[in-house]
């Protein structure tokens, strides 16, 4: 009886020291162990890109740096494809913690969900096929075709403001470039970061190019739940030391600088919005 009893309290106490093995692993890198899911785009070259399992961009840049100002580390994060239309869905449902996905803050998306930041600020413009000569801007689009994203506020404006224009709406923009190349659309219109993203791919070596008339002004934010007021103050500090501390300007010449962009220095870096 008494080796019995002692084999099962050793068998116990192994137990005991796998599940805290276990429980104590957490993610790889030290991270905390609760996933943080980050809404990002999937397909756009310079800001959120996947290939494989590697994700590059500014955007992922800046989701990085902000995780980590909210005590996760790279290892904590999921990354989750967040379209344009799908947005404010993702984050009113729990499905991401935050979306960092070229997110313009605009006062009809604010009755949604809140933002922190900007942490960019970028223009509407339009990209052509290199032997495209008539299209110089938005007032000479009337009678074309121009594609755009659904959800987008690039569609949105081209709706309000250009009525004249043929818009076709597809689910992403570089499902938009592919029209383009083919022909079956003569432009394709949103930010010019983007833009310049797409036209500096090797693929389209040659093939395209950005107008360099931009329309507006995009300020990218990162997509928070309604009213989370400490979380939007936080996010906001990271963003301003990102920018104080060299990071912020690294990580848009690392990322913008290949496709040649020119960043508007009279708008960038930005100042951060009061959270409320």
């Amino acid at each position: 009886m008494v080796v019995r009893r002692i084999g099962v309290m050793s068998a116990a106490a192994l137990l005991a020291l796998a599940l805290a093995a276990c429980a104590g692993t957490g993610s790889a890198g030290g991270g905390t162990g609760r996933t943080f899911k980050i809404g990002i785009k999937f397909d756009q070259p310079g800001l959120g890109l996947k290939r494989g399992s590697t994700y590059t961009g500014l955007d992922v840049d800046v989701a990085k740096y902000v995780a980590k100002a909210l005590g996760h580390n790279v290892a904590d994060i999921q990354w989750v494809e967040a379209p344009s239309a799908q947005r404010e869905t993702l984050l009113s449902t729990g499905q991401v913690d935050i979306v960092v996905a070229t997110y313009s803050i605009t006062d009809a998306r604010k009755a949604k969900v809140s933002f922190a930041g900007p942490y960019f600020v970028a223009g509407q413009d339009l990209l052509v096929r290199s032997d495209e000569t008539s299209i110089t801007g938005p007032d000479t689009l009337t009678g074309k075709k121009l594609c755009s994203v659904k959800g987008s506020t690039s569609a949105q404006k081209v709706k309000d403001k250009y009525p004249g224009v043929q818009l076709q709406e597809l689910n992403t923009y570089s499902q938009c470039v592919a029209a383009l190349v083919s022909q079956g659309v003569d432009a394709v219109t949103t930010d010019n970061t983007i833009l310049a993203g797409y036209a500096a791919q090797p693929q389209y070596a040659g093939m395209l190019k950005v107008v360099g008339k931009t329309f507006s002004e995009e300020r990218y934010g990162i997509g928070i739940r309604k009213g989370a007021v400490t979380t939007c103050q936080k996010i906001t500090a990271a963003i301003a030391r990102m920018i104080s501390s060299g990071a912020w300007q690294q990580a848009v010449d690392a990322n913008l600088g290949p496709a040649g962009f020119t960043v508007d220095t009279r708008l960038n870096p930005p100042k951060q919005d009061p959270c409320s």
